[in-house]
This record gives C-alpha cells, sequence and structure tokens, in this order.
C-alpha cells in the first residue's frame, strides 16, 4: 500500500500542475482511502468509470476530465451522484488536464507527435498565453500515410479536411476540443493540423487557408496521455495500475 498522498506529490511535481492557468481544478478533486494499493486511469470522471474503478479495487481514479471546472456547482443532478459514489466508497480523484496537455514526455500532443516520427518538436497552440500543444517536423509523406499512422495508433477513424498540400511535411497537434486553435497552424504555414474535434468554422478556415486538419475524436485523442502516465506511475511505485476503458466515439 501507498499514501495516496506520495502518489499525489508525485504527479503534482511531475506535471507542474500549478505552472499553467487552467479552468479545471488541477490535483487531488476528492479526498478518501488514504492509502492505495490500485490506482484506476481513465480520460473523464463519469459515473461509469467510478463504478469500474470501483469493482476492480481501486481506491484512486486519475483521469483528465474531472469534476471541478473553477466555478461553485450545487449538488445535484449527475454530479451529485458522481460525487456521491466517491464518497461513499471512501475513492480518492486526481485530475490532470492542461498539465497532461503539454507535458512534453508524457502529454497527448507529445505522444501524438512522436507517433509520427517527428523531428525538432517545439511548442505550439498558444491558448489563453501558453503553449499547450507541439509542432514538428516528419519526414515528407502523403496526407493518406499521416493519417492511417494516427488512426492506428489513437484506433480512431480521422474526420478529415484535405485542402492543404498532399504531402505533409509539418505537422501542429493540439488534442481534444481545440478545433478553435487551427488559424494558428494557417499563420505559421503548417501543412498539418491534427486535432480532437471540429465545428462549423474549421472548414473555412482550412478551405481559405490552404491546410489539412485531422480529427480523431476529443476521447481517443487523448487517451494517448493517460496511459502515458499510467506506464510512468507503475514505474515509479509499487501499485497495481489499471487503465478502464468507457470508449467515446466522440
Amino acid at each position: 500500500m501507498i499514501p495516496c498522498a506520495e502518489i499525489i506529490r508525485f504527479w503534482n511535481t511531475l506535471l507542474q500542475k500549478d505552472a499553467v492557468p487552467d479552468a479545471s481544478y488541477n490535483g487531488l478533486q476528492v479526498d478518501g482511502n488514504p492509502a492505495v494499493h490500485k490506482i484506476a486511469f481513465g480520460v473523464s470522471a463519469t459515473l461509469e468509470l467510478f463504478e469500474k474503478a470501483h469493482a476492480a479495487g481501486a481506491e484512486l481514479v486519475c483521469v483528465h476530465h474531472g469534476l471541478l471546472w473553477g466555478q461553485e456547482q450545487p449538488l445535484t443532478g449527475l454530479f451529485k451522484e458522481r460525487v456521491k459514489y466517491l464518497l461513499t466508497h471512501d475513492m480518492n480523484l486526481a485530475v490532470y488536464h492542461l498539465p497532461l496537455d503539454k507535458h512534453p514526455e508524457l502529454g497527448h500532443n507529445a505522444c501524438l507527435l512522436r507517433a509520427l516520427g517527428a523531428k525538432n518538436s517545439r511548442p505550439f497552440g498558444n491558448y489563453h498565453g501558453v503553449d499547450i500543444g507541439f509542432a514538428g517536423e516528419i519526414t515528407p509523406q502523403p496526407l493518406g500515410d499521416v493519417q492511417k499512422t494516427l488512426e492506428d495508433f489513437c484506433a480512431a477513424r480521422a474526420h478529415v479536411l484535405a485542402y492543404g498540400s498532399p504531402q505533409i511535411r509539418t505537422v501542429g497537434i493540439v488534442s481534444g476540443g481545440a478545433y478553435s486553435l487551427l488559424p494558428q497552424a494557417v499563420d505559421q504555414k503548417l501543412d498539418l493540423y491534427v486535432t480532437g474535434i471540429l465545428d462549423e468554422p474549421a472548414f473555412a478556415w482550412c478551405r481559405e487557408g490552404h491546410i489539412n486538419c485531422l480529427a480523431l475524436g476529443h476521447y481517443r485523442s487523448e487517451k494517448c496521455g493517460v496511459l502515458a502516465l499510467q506506464q510512468r506511475t507503475a514505474r515509479q511505485f509499487n501499485v497495481e495500475t489499471e487503465f478502464i476503458e468507457i470508449d467515446n466515439p466522440l
């Protein structure tokens, strides 16, 4: 058994939880059993995840999308049921949102860029004054090849807007719901922008900006960082870990 506080201190330091402004409350959001022998990892804090984590014997759940988003919220409805379940079963909940996005080794964006074999990686994707993604250069290859690599890596089906060069050399990546940062990729004349989801403005941005865009799904584009954190945690502590899949097509 490992003290929960020791694991939280490790994550807080590793991910530099206070180094980036964030709507999410990062770190320990719900305090439970002080001793941990198993940690469950998942993408989002849902009741189904908590139930499966408890059934698996986990005292600590670690996610990317948590319950607290920088404002008071009444304990009613779905929010109440999620909090109630954690408290009833004495479970800890830890959350790392933007700190995990921007981490140069474990973050989703760094993982996705490495999957492409990119070189000359640099911070990219300014969000409220902080770069939370990465850009880099890859061996020139057709857009379809890049698409297949990322689809295989994320086990996803990408939504593609192909309005740029058919040969991809430069890529910028900001996972999740970061379609609004696409104009920054246009300004930097990148060949490809990779994110999680798209909305209506993205079509014109790509067409008028002569850029390609791949959207891999919010959930699937951000699963890889959670898995990387799980692996790093398992190396650090003598504790059982398990990633719990709550599949999400969006």
